[in-house]
């Protein structure tokens, strides 16, 4: 999960203060701005993660939607447990398959943590076209590449990741353990080229890489390097000074969560204490910030004794519709163009919709949250990844399915730290949004 740059006792105060100016009338009583906001509620959730010994590390981050167009009933969820490796649900939420993460190569390397994942539909492999899921390996630097078939034995995941497939930003071993590797992920398939990509992100910087899946004769997937570009670290505020946001020594501000929009190649990319970004999914031309957090342009100083920020006097030049970090991005898409592009403003468990047409500039639309259903099965909190799909997916989610992780799944104090994935039915979401 991501780690708050600022904390949220620091923040409190500038966050109600904003939502107060962006939503209040003048004669009305103060709302924060997550209150104001509708609720839906889950219908389903996953068996609890726990980032512990006994639980194997296994920390919820980040899911995605696999759709069995034969049979709908039949589709999937693949979720990321970081040290846990990766995780299968059917559409039930119940588990179906447990994938771990690789073993560190030698003592005192990193261990395998998988991050984020995505989805390539029907690759040309050695052996016929095939669906793929795609992860990010953080502790290796690595893409990890499994193949899907629901009716396989033992489970519908088959890894085909190259067995000499580099690392993907760094030149050693010893930068690998350093730990800024591969972190985000979107997927991506040109439609004019037929070419596979995956759109991928550096910890603590912020860079990002194209990579092309390649198939080889063995029935493996690998990838190379096209280009990378780097998102500014530093900001020029309307009152002439530059900004950055505050972080601890050495780090800069990264992203995370991304989506590639299929229809047009569009990358949005939430660099987690700036805001979105648009910008070509080949990484050409000049990136467009379409919305920032409420935070961006706060001076803010880190603290070493407690290891936080402390933020000072908010200048206004923040937005009003998320708070730090920016999280997970997904999209609802519908054939005619329309749909919506979906964020997680996980500073304040809230997430935000926004027009998916650039013709339109990717106006905000609305948000919701994600409430606790009963006692037994909470909401979403501190949201880090999300997965839509508006398709049919049998009889259960007919209206299709939103997949957000919970970073806090614990309704009963068990005295450990507890994350899952709550599944959302997408019809509740958008006629949320469309009030």
């Amino acid at each position: 999960m991501a780690t708050r740059r600022i904390s949220r006792t620091a923040l409190a105060p500038l966050a109600l203060a904003t939502a107060l100016t962006a939503l209040a009338a003048p004669a009305a009583p103060p709302v924060h701005a997550a209150t104001a906001l509708p609720a839906v509620t889950p219908r389903a959730a996953t068996p609890a993660l726990y980032d512990d010994a006994a639980g194997g590390g296994a920390d919820a981050d980040d899911p995605a939607i696999w759709r069995d167009a034969a049979d709908p009933d039949r589709s999937l969820v693949i979720a990321t447990a970081k040290k846990g490796g990766l995780r299968v649900y059917d559409l039930d939420a119940r588990e179906i398959q447990s994938v771990p993460a690789p073993a560190a190569p030698r003592p005192g390397d990193a261990p395998g943590r998988f991050n984020n994942v995505d989805l390539v539909h029907g690759m040309r492999l050695s052996g016929g076209r095939a669906d793929l899921a795609v992860t990010t390996d953080r502790g290796r630097d690595r893409l990890r590449v499994y193949r899907i078939d629901r009716d396989r034995p033992g489970g519908p995941l088959t890894d085909v990741t190259d067995p000499a497939a580099p690392a993907v930003f760094s030149a050693s071993e010893d930068e690998v353990n350093e730990q800024r590797t591969a972190y985000g992920l979107a997927t991506w398939t040109d439609r004019a080229t037929g070419r596979s990509y995956a759109l991928v992100s550096r910890r603590e910087r912020t860079r990002l890489a194209l990579l092309e899946l390649v198939a080889h004769a063995d029935g493996t997937v690998g990838y190379r390097t096209v280009r990378t570009l780097d998102l500014p670290s530093a900001f020029r505020l309307p009152d002439g000074t530059s900004w950055s946001p505050c972080a601890e020594p050495g780090e800069l501000p990264q992203v995370e969560g991304m989506v590639v929009d299929p229809a047009d190649g569009t990358l949005y990319a939430g660099q987690e204490d700036v805001g979105i970004w648009r910008l070509r999914a080949d990484l050409t031309g000049t990136p467009k910030l379409i919305d920032r957090v409420r935070e961006y342009g706060v001076p803010a100083t880190y603290d070493e004794a407690t290891e936080e920020c402390v933020a000072g006097a908010d200048p206004g030049y923040g937005g009003k519709h998320l708070t730090a970090d920016v999280e997970g991005l997904t999209l609802v898409t519908e054939d005619d163009g329309d749909g919506l592009l979906l964020a997680s403003s996980q500073g304040d468990d809230t997430f935000a919709a926004y027009d998916r047409e650039v013709s339109d500039a990717n106006e905000y639309e609305g948000g919701f949250r994600v409430a606790a259903a009963s006692a037994s099965l909470d909401g979403s909190e501190e949201c880090d990844g999300a997965a839509a799909l508006a398709e049919p997916l049998g009889r259960r989610w007919p209206d299709g399915l939103l997949v957000v992780q919970d970073g806090h799944d614990s309704p009963e104090d068990t005295g450990r730290t507890a994350t899952g994935f709550k599944f959302v039915d997408l019809g509740d979401v958008t006629d949320a949004v469309d009030d």
